[in-house]
């Protein structure tokens, strides 16, 4: 099987001496994994990051084997936040996410134009409100619609509106800029909320009935964007 394709990195582990197994998602035949020979190379290492595109020529005698993947860069995104780690974390969470909820071979082109979209808003000054409201496209991609204006109950406490759903007899406050989605919204607590509610959401719909931990990415851009 050869094809040509372009995609992002999603990640890389090295194999043998001077390769690596990456993987990424690329445009018309979404999650791929292949052998990069030579991949530990000056040449190739040092645009060889996690979140940049790739023209990606793939090579597999068999099907059941994993392909040989030869790459040319095509753009150059993750080097441009190197000096911003509440950026650069993101990059690496997001990345991590569309590892980890996407399916090997299984196309999908609107999850790959929304990683374009993410590096469209990552240069905006509110990203982080932007970034919830990518999360939640992400899951509803992959089959994970958390549709909150359809749960979500409503009260009025002090003439100011709340938004909360009740598990186990207990109210969940909701933050209001996500059902109202007002991504100009900026009390960072309501931004941490929000980012704290996708999490739970991940870990009780998909993460806990599959036994798969909570991503350490994402946990590590949590308490990045906190301190």
């Amino acid at each position: 099987m050869i094809w040509s394709d372009s995609g992002y990195l999603l990640s890389k582990n090295k194999y043998g001496e001077n390769s690596v197994i990456a993987e990424f998602f690329t445009e018309n035949h979404g999650k791929i994994s292949g052998i990069i020979y030579g991949a530990t190379s000056k040449k190739i290492r040092n645009y060889l990051q996690i979140g940049n595109k790739f023209h990606i020529n793939y090579n597999s005698k068999n099907e059941n084997k994993l392909g040989y993947l030869n790459i040319e860069i095509v753009k150059i995104l993750t080097p441009l936040f190197f000096e911003n780690k509440k950026k650069l974390s993101c990059i690496i969470s997001s990345m991590s996410l569309v590892k980890l909820l996407t399916v090997e071979n299984q196309s999908n082109i609107n999850i790959f134009y929304l990683i374009g979209d993410f590096y469209e808003f990552l240069e905006n000054q509110n990203w982080i409100n932007r970034l919830i409201f990518w999360e939640l496209e992400l899951l509803k991609l992959v089959g994970y619609d958390l549709d909150l204006k359809k749960i979500v109950k409503e009260e009025i406490i002090d003439n100011k509106k709340n938004y909360f759903v009740l598990r186990n007899n207990e109210k969940k406050y909701v933050p209001n800029f996500i059902v109202d989605k007002d991504i100009e919204v900026v009390d960072f607590n309501q931004i941490f909320n929000g980012l704290k509610l996708i999490g739970e959401f991940l870990d009780k719909s998909i993460l806990k009935p599959n036994n798969i931990s909570h991503p350490k990415s994402r946990i590590e851009f949590m308490n990045t964007i906190k301190d």
